[in-house]
Formats: structure tokens, sequence, C-alpha cells
């Protein structure tokens, strides 16, 4: 199947049509598994704006996770944006920033609305093939009309009975960028299964787990419940944060967000 992002050899056709004929070798897959099925949403990207909200709908850490496993996985720059900023008092948000800062990871605190760290956003996917991912109703089509005047694409509102949003983009779309490079559009997701990741590959996606790996007393450690834990035992130290820890077990449980 053609994902969006797919480089085509196409033959032209009458009316202004073409035949695709092949695919280009792929790189930078995004991906999650549907129905026990690979589902490509995105190919040859080498950055994943992964778009949470600080609410409406609120802020859901564990799929973060899910996305940055899926990103190291493939290679993937991810770059987090925490929209709707102005909601909330954003020093709450701190713990959590802190502990991905920690970690290497940027985090972006936005309000797309409000104008709140767009120019960095801005910066941030000039001259990059990115895509832009995350559940319905975070304002990702809002963020992509801040970023890029001019785009006018419709948004959506939250549900205040579901706190959860409407799906306003219902096909991933390339979006190429005036300053340079491209951004792809994907409609918003209810959940992120993971695709081609077994539970004994979690722990060395996370970055924070792997330095404790090694202090483990047996080599086929899964550090949920086995004795002589170097994971565990950093969790208790106070080394490892508790919630990324309750995410890691959820992921490896294979739980789904």
């Amino acid at each position: 199947m053609v994902a969006a992002g797919d480089r085509v050899w196409f033959r032209p056709a009458d009316n202004h049509e073409g035949i695709i004929e092949s695919i280009e070798p792929r790189y930078g897959i995004l991906c999650r598994a549907s129905k026990r099925r690979q589902h490509v949403i995105v190919a040859n990207v080498d950055q994943l704006l992964i778009v949470a909200s600080a609410a409406e709908p609120y802020l859901k850490p564990n799929l973060i996770d899910r996305y940055l496993v899926t990103a190291e996985k493939a290679g993937i720059t991810p770059v987090i944006c925490i929209n709707k900023v102005d909601l909330i008092d954003p020093a709450d948000l701190q713990p959590l920033v802190g502990v991905y800062g920690q970690m290497g990871y940027q985090v972006i605190l936005l309000s797309a609305t409000e104008g709140i760290g767009v120019e960095r956003l801005r910066a941030a996917v000039r001259d990059r093939a990115s895509v832009l991912s995350g559940q319905s109703g975070v304002g990702k089509s809002t963020i992509l009309n801040a970023i890029e005047p001019g785009l006018n694409l419709r948004v959506g509102h939250v549900s205040e009975t579901t706190d959860k949003g409407r799906h306003t983009t219902t096909t991933s779309s390339l979006v190429p960028l005036a300053a340079g490079g491209h951004v792809v559009d994907t409609p918003g997701i209810r959940q992120f299964q993971l695709w081609d990741v077994i539970p004994e590959e979690v722990a060395g996606y996370f970055r924070d787990l792997r330095p404790f790996i090694t202090g483990c007393r047996f080599p086929d450690c899964s550090h949920t419940h086995e004795e002589g834990c170097g994971v565990k035992g950093a969790v208790a130290d106070g080394f490892l944060d508790v919630r990324r820890y309750e995410s890691y077990c959820q992921i490896h449980a294979g739980d789904m967000a």
C-alpha cells in the first residue's frame, strides 16, 4: 500500500492521471499495529512531532511514551509538543517536561491560539521532513495553521461530555512549508499499539531505563518482578521516574494506551 511520504515511480495516463508502478525503498517509517497488521502512517520522515494537549483532552503521558518507543525503533527524531498550555498553569507541567528533557528529548510548550511557542516550533520544522501525530482534539490542524499562515485547515472542538476530539483530518496530507521542508498532517488517533516490538525489546527503547539494565542479576530480567533487578533498584533509590517505570510496565504487558 502507498503511504503518505512515499517516493514512487508512476506512468502518466490520460485525463492528467497516472499509474503508480513502484515504490522506492522507505526510511523513517512511522507505523502502528491495527487489527494485528502493520499500519504505515507515513514514510520517509526524519522528525516526529508528538502532539499532546495540556487539557481538553487531558494529557496522556503513556501515549507520548509509546510514540517515543516507535521513534527510537525507527530512527526518527522525536519532538514533544504540548499544546493548549494557556488552559493551565504551565508550572504544573515542569516535572513531566523535566523528565523528558533530562533524557535529551526536545519539549515545546505551545498555545497555537495564543501564539506561545509557535516561533520555536516553526524553527524546528524548517528544512525537515516532519510528521505531526497525536490523539484527536489536541490541536494539530490549529498548530499547522499557526506555523504556516494561509493554510486555513478546518479545526474541530473537544466534546465537553467525553473530553475527546472529533476527526477533522481524515486522511494524511503532505504540507510544503514556505520556509523549507514539509510536514505530514495525519488523522487523530484513539490508541497507539506498537508494531513489531516484543516485550523483551521495550526496555532497550526507554532511554532512562537502559543505563540500569546491566545491573540486573538475571540476563533475561523483565524489570517487572525479579529480585536483584537494577531497574527496580533505580526506581526505589529515586534515580528513575516512577511514572515512566509504570509506563514501561504497562507497555511491556501489552496494555493499550
